[in-house]
């Protein structure tokens, strides 16, 4: 061989060389590239798509650039099961009937007199009538009450005669706030305006202002700290009930606290949320702090035995290593990841999604949740819950957990479905756990629908100007969010608990004033309010 042969042969060992590395770079620039246009396509999902993760319609078909990596075998990745729709019906549209509970003042609409009289020179005769009605309101209307304390005393002796006082004068009934200008009604009808209606209280001081009365934001404020303070023996029974209870959710939400000591007004602060309790009986507990350390959620469960239901946020490891509480996850967290994988990818050019891999993912969920359905419009509870998951759930589980072990071998971890897949491998001790329980759901759902009203509150107060005050609207959101779980209308409860606190003496009498035992008879029917 030839030096020429030789040059000839290390240049074209250069030059394949140079190709490769060429090609290497190019996929993994192109694999990028797809990687940032999912992105984008997410991101505007999320700005201007559809927020619900319904499932799209049945010819709404996705197409992903992950359909390119090679197919996994038949059995492992299923197409959809053909389901059956059963005929339903429609509901009537219009305007719905007026409630008949509702006072009607009848006003009578007649003819001129001089249209009464008949051409022939008769008058003419009343026939008939054609009724309709309309909804008028009276606007709110503030009254004083006007307390007289009558006073006795003798005058035939001028009480010389008696050890007592000379002169006796009626006493008051116990108040909750000592010499306050509001009675119960006007104190529960600010704070009911406030957290559940959020109605800041400057809003609330405009109008009062509007009707004739001045009453400023900070005295309402501070009416609300005193309330709550009052609520402290109450608060301490409806711990003591959410740690006798099976289940336990937890999630949490940020607030703002603008003075609090030692942290910028800037800094996030967290409340946390925390709803069991015996069956039936449900409990909901608001509690403030400063951080998201799971120290928070660490103090509220010590000593507790029983399901802790969370979602996948790092702050609730330490539960995975308690032997007396059974850690359970969140299905709707894993199915939203899926979700994303749908909103980015779009749609192809004419219009048609292609089913991909998530798709398969959400049916093995959805089949899950069918489950469920079925159990609650038959009412299965407790020992049938538990063996119905144990004969349906769980095939369910091992099929979807065999599907996910394939889907993440040929799956870029750094992609949107790469993640929603690792995302549920590492979650998937505590998404099975419900599984083998009776109380628990395949989500945390309870725990974030209890704290949604807190979040839309947020939306209009904006923030707590103290630790104090945040901790305030905790212990007033606790009372308030649990009479509604209980199904009790939340002003005339809280009316009638702040007429009656201030005569509870015993841990019965203030146990036997919470939502969930207060007799309902001792409530106003809100149907029959006029």
């Amino acid at each position: 061989m030839t030096a020429t042969d030789k040059k000839h042969i290390e240049t074209a060992d250069r030059t394949e060389e140079l190709i490769k590395s060429f090609l290497l770079k190019e996929e993994k620039y192109l694999s990028e590239i797809d990687l940032l246009k999912e992105q984008i396509k997410l991101l505007k999902a999320a700005l201007f798509g559809k927020k619900s993760e319904k499932k799209p319609v049945e010819n709404d078909r996705q197409l992903t650039f992950f359909d390119s990596i090679k197919v996994l075998p038949e059995n492992i990745l299923s197409d959809d099961e053909e389901i059956e729709i059963k005929p339903h019906t429609r509901k009537k549209r219009g305007r719905k009937p007026i409630p008949d509970n509702l006072p009607r003042v009848e006003v009578i609409h007649d003819i001129d007199e001089k249209d009464k009289k008949c051409e022939c020179g008769c008058m003419k005769s009343c026939i008939g009538r054609e009724e309709s009605e309309q909804l008028d309101i009276i606007p709110a209307k503030i009254r004083v009450i006007k307390n007289v304390r009558l006073k006795y005393a003798c005058k035939a002796c001028e009480g010389v005669e008696s050890n007592g006082p000379t002169v006796i004068t009626a006493q008051m009934p116990e108040q909750i706030i000592q010499k306050c200008i509001g009675t119960p009604g006007l104190i529960a009808h600010v704070l009911i305006a406030k957290f559940v209606d959020a109605l800041p209280f400057y809003r609330q001081e405009k109008q009062f202002s509007r009707i004739g009365v001045k009453i400023p934001r900070a005295t309402m404020c501070n009416w609300a700290q005193k309330i709550a303070d009052s609520f402290d023996l109450l608060l301490e029974i409806m711990r003591k009930e959410i740690l006798s209870g099976p289940l336990i959710n937890i999630d949490e939400t940020t607030v703002q606290v603008i003075k609090e000591p030692g942290r910028s007004s800037q800094t996030k602060s967290y409340m946390w949320v925390f709803q069991g309790g015996p069956p039936e009986k449900t409990c909901i507990i608001f509690e403030y702090h400063p951080t998201r350390s799971g120290d928070a959620a660490s103090k509220f469960v010590k000593n507790y035995k029983g399901v802790v239901q969370t979602d996948g946020y790092a702050g609730y490891n330490f539960l995975d290593k308690l032997e007396h509480i059974i850690h359970a996850g969140c299905f709707a967290h894993s199915r939203r990841k899926f979700c994303e994988v749908i909103k980015a990818a779009g749609k192809s050019k004419g219009g048609i999604k292609k089913k991909g891999y998530a798709d398969q993912a959400i049916n093995y969920i959805r089949k899950l949740y069918k489950i469920e359905k079925e159990a609650k419009l038959e009412n299965i509870t407790g020992d049938a819950l538990y063996k119905l998951r144990q004969e349906k759930t769980k095939p369910v589980l091992s099929e979807f957990k065999e599907w996910l072990d394939a889907v993440s071998k040929i799956t870029p971890p750094t992609g949107l479905l790469g993640k929603a897949v690792n995302y549920t491998l590492n979650q998937w001790h505590r998404l099975i756990a419900y599984a083998d329980t009776s109380c628990a759901s395949p989500d945390n759902n309870l725990a974030e629908n209890a704290v949604r009203p807190f979040v839309l509150g947020r939306k209009n107060w904006l923030f707590s100007y103290t630790p104090e005050g945040a901790s305030a609207s905790a212990a007033l959101y606790n009372i308030i969010e649990t009479a509604k779980a209980n199904n009790i209308e939340p002003y005339w409860y809280l009316r009638h608990l702040l007429e009656k606190l201030p005569d509870a003496l015993h841990e019965e009498d203030y146990k036997a004033l919470l939502p969930q035992y207060i007799n309902k008879n001792v409530l106003p029917d809100i149907n029959s309010i006029s």
